[in-house]
C-alpha cells in the first residue's frame, strides 16, 4: 500500500493512514506479504517508522517490509503542513532516516549521528524478527544508490526494460561499494494496472482510469506506450512483464486504482499470461 495522507488530485476523496491498514491485514491474513511503498520521510519520525515496523513486524509473523522514500505529492505537505524541505535537503533526511533504521534494527549498541537525526548509543528493544526495507522511486542516481546502499528491496517504477536495467546496474555497483552483495537485494516494479486477455475488458479498464484521471483513452495509451508501462490486451501485457523480468525485475506490485474488485482475476491472468 501507498503512504498518502491525500488522494492524488481530489482532497475530498477519503485517504487512510495505510500503516494502520496493513496492521489490520497481518491480523486478518496467514501468508500475504505486506509492503508500505513507501512512507515520505517528513512525514514521521525515523524512531516512529522503526517502532511501527518492528511492531507490525511481530504482528504479521516476519512478513512486513517498511518503505522510505522522500516524498513528492506537495498538495498534502501544504494541506497537512508537514515540512516540506527542497528535494536534496529530502534526500539527504532520507539516507539519515534508513541509515538511523538500520543502527536500530541491528544487534548491538552503536547508535547513530546525523545532521537530521540522532540515535543513542543503546540496543532498541524489541528487535526485528524478519523486517525488510525498501527503496522506491524514479531517480536514475540518486535513489538507486540509497537503494544499493540500505535497502533489502529496490523498488524502480516501472520503466522501460534498458532504464529498468541501468537503474538496478547503478544500484548494484552502490551495494559493492558500500560492502554489500548485489544479490542482497531483491527488485521490484510497480505501475498501474491496465489489462485484459479481451480487448473488450480492456477498453472497459481503460475507461474506468480514464474517468478516474479526466484523461483521455488515447492520451492515456500514448503515455502508457512511450513509457512503457506494461498494458492493452491478448499477449502484449505477459510479454511486457517478462521484459521486465529479463531485465531482472522479481517481482511488479499492480496499482488497481481504476480495477472493479470483481475484474481482479481478468487483470491478473492477462500479466500472467492466462
Amino acid at each position: 500500500m501507498p503512504d498518502h495522507y491525500l488522494q492524488r488530485g481530489d482532497s475530498g476523496k477519503p485517504a487512510w493512514d495505510h500503516l494502520i491498514h496493513l496492521a489490520a491485514m497481518a491480523r486478518e491474513t496467514q501468508a500475504i506479504e505486506l509492503v508500505d511503498l513507501v512512507s515520505p520521510v517528513t512525514f514521521r519520525h525515523p524512531a516512529v517508522l522503526y517502532k511501527m515496523g518492528v511492531t507490525l513486524d511481530e504482528v504479521s509473523t516476519g512478513r512486513f517490509t517498511l518503505g522510505l522514500g522522500t516524498g513528492w505529492l506537495d498538495e498534502e505537505f501544504e494541506l497537512f503542513g508537514f515540512d516540506y524541505p527542497d528535494r536534496d535537503t529530502r534526500y539527504a533526511m532520507t539516507e539519515e532516516a534508513l541509515q538511523y533504521i538500520r543502527a536500530a534494527m541491528s544487534n548491538g549498541a552503536g547508535g547513530f549521528r546525523g545532521r537530521y537525526y540522532q540515535l543513542a548509543e543503546f540496543e532498541p528493544q524489541p528487535t526485528p524478527t524478519n523486517l525488510r526495507l525498501v527503496v522506491g522511486g524514479t531517480g536514475n542516481v540518486k535513489t538507486p544508490r540509497l537503494a544499493g546502499l540500505y535497502a533489502d528491496e529496490y523498488n524502480i517504477y516501472v520503466c522501460s526494460p534498458e532504464e529498468y536495467a541501468a537503474k538496478a546496474a547503478t544500484a548494484f555497483a552502490a551495494a559493492e561499494t558500500g560492502g554489500r552483495r548485489p544479490d542482497e537485494i531483491m527488485l521490484s516494479a510497480s505501475g498501474p494496472a491496465v489489462a485484459a486477455r479481451k480487448e473488450a475488458d480492456y477498453r472497459t479498464i481503460l475507461n474506468s482510469v480514464a474517468d478516474l484521471t479526466g484523461v483521455s483513452p488515447d492520451h492515456i495509451e500514448e503515455t502508457y506506450r512511450e513509457r512503457r508501462f506494461p498494458h492493452g490486451f491478448g499477449s502484449q501485457p505477459a510479454e511486457m512483464v517478462a521484459a521486465l523480468e529479463a531485465a531482472g525485475c522479481r517481482r511488479f506490485y499492480l496499482q488497481m486504482f481504476a480495477v472493479d474488485p470483481g475484474q481482479y482475476d481478468t487483470v491478473l491472468d492477462a500479466y500472467a499470461g492466462r
